[in-house]
């Protein structure tokens, strides 16, 4: 087992590669009374062609991912929420464009649940008959999402951006999609993303190391798996261009919803490379827009924003791009605004004193964030399966400069890849 200190942090993880490819981290917390899990594998929503070794690519349909994630809580003998309830866990899983993750919390019976979580994961069952099933549960869902208006104008922005990338498609796929899902289909992306060499075992919390990681290597050892060969996944070239500069969709709120996206194009990033990439741009949008911004402020002002407003920005080693956006009353007044606010600050920059001041805010979140188990667990995972380390962005944080973020500035904003989602008023 090995043991990594971050005396800057004041953290110290053990970590441990079985012999079957599973990585296992323990992160332990004195004093903490919750314990927080996550099971997770590489695979999401993105991955819908892939090989393995030297075989033939194989496609497979839209949000199959997503689906099998509902099938693995269903076993022989029944839903496996039941059974960690009955051991006092709370259980959940989710799934992202590029990975899947099960979890549980807990105070009691850590070592029940943990082997709870590792067993029903590594143990799929799926019939003919409950795969038909949840064909329409899914569907069901889907329909669901269709008239949330959120969820609309967030997914209806990233399909404007992306004109082949799978991240355009929704993680739960289509209707026409889940229905040509199959109880094979389904054993053969899980036996190729649900290899112990593809998944992440994260535990943090009151627990022991030595005690986790003997734990685990007893519940491996039991079970057999094959050695398997490196996957491939496969994407399509995606243009420079947005696919549609502005969509409309109509449904019943209180106020229009607009999303703008930057989709970024460039050739994929090392690990340290795009870790210092998105922190910089976090920065240089937080300072840009953020709450404390002198563009959100007299946007808010003027009651052309609301305090729903905010900015994200997503990355990976295949695509990138920032959303901005929230509820107002006039989108192409706040387009008009914003498109005019970021014009003037490419020409002035960002000031020292405002970034600096964020910079601070941001190291400060990240420190908080740090007593808080299960979103460690979640940032943790994310940042292991891109090569890079949670516990390794202070120093980032503290080195990026006001000139690589006004760069950044620069370069990120380019109004020819922009898209612009909106969901508007129904007038009914």
């Amino acid at each position: 087992m090995e043991t990594l200190a971050y005396p800057g942090v004041q953290e110290t993880l053990y970590r441990e590669v079985l012999p079957n490819g599973l990585e296992v981290v323990v992160l332990p917390k004195p004093g903490f009374s919750k314990t927080y899990a996550t099971f997770s594998t590489k695979y999401g929503s993105i991955d819908n062609r892939f090989a393995v070794g030297e075989q033939e690519p194989i496609s497979v349909p839209d949000g199959i991912a997503h689906f099998l994630e509902h099938k693995m809580f269903e076993e022989p003998t029944g839903d496996i929420f039941a059974t960690f309830a009955s051991q006092g866990a709370s259980a959940n899983a989710y799934t992202s464009f590029d990975r899947t993750v099960y979890l549980f919390s807990a105070t009691e019976q850590i070592e029940a649940n943990l082997e709870t979580l590792i067993d029903f994961v590594q143990n799929p069952y799926f019939t003919d008959e409950n795969v038909e099933k949840e064909k329409g549960i899914i569907e069901q869902e889907i329909n669901m999402y269709r008239d949330n208006a959120d969820w609309r104008v967030y997914f209806g922005l990233i399909d404007a951006l992306y004109h082949e990338h799978p991240v355009h498609i929704d993680i739960a796929g289509t209707a026409e999609s889940i229905g040509k899902i199959d109880k094979e289909t389904l054993y053969s992306c899980y036996e190729t993303f649900y290899h112990p060499s593809n998944m992440f075992l994260f535990i943090v919390g009151g627990v022991k190391p030595d005690e986790v990681m003997e734990l685990v290597r007893n519940n491996q050892a039991k079970k057999s798996f094959e050695a398997q060969g490196s996957i491939k996944r496969y994407f399509d070239p995606e243009p420079a261009s947005v696919k549609i500069p502005r969509k409309t969709a109509v449904l019943p709120v209180s106020l229009p919803k607009v999303m703008i996206g930057f989709k970024e194009t460039r050739q994929p990033l090392e690990p340290d490379a795009l870790l210092r990439t998105e922190l910089t741009t976090k920065l240089m949008l937080d300072t840009l827009l953020g709450s404390s911004s002198p563009i959100y402020n007299a946007l808010y002002d003027d009651n052309v924003i609301s305090d729903s407003f905010g900015h994200e920005y997503n990355s990976s080693e295949d695509y990138a791009f920032s959303v901005l956006g929230g509820e107002t009353k006039d989108p192409d007044e706040l387009l008009r605004r914003l498109r005019e606010a970021i014009e003037n600050t490419k020409v002035v920059g960002l000031t020292k004193e405002a970034f600096e001041r964020t910079k601070r805010k941001k190291i400060g979140g990240y420190l908080r964030m740090l007593n808080s188990p299960e979103t460690i667990a979640g940032e943790f995972t994310r940042y292991r399966f891109r090569g890079a380390d949670l516990f390794k962005l202070l120093p980032v944080y503290e080195s990026i400069t006001l000139e690589e973020a006004n760069a950044r500035l620069l370069e990120h904003f380019n109004w020819e890849r922009m898209a612009v989602s909106i969901v508007a008023k129904d007038s009914k």
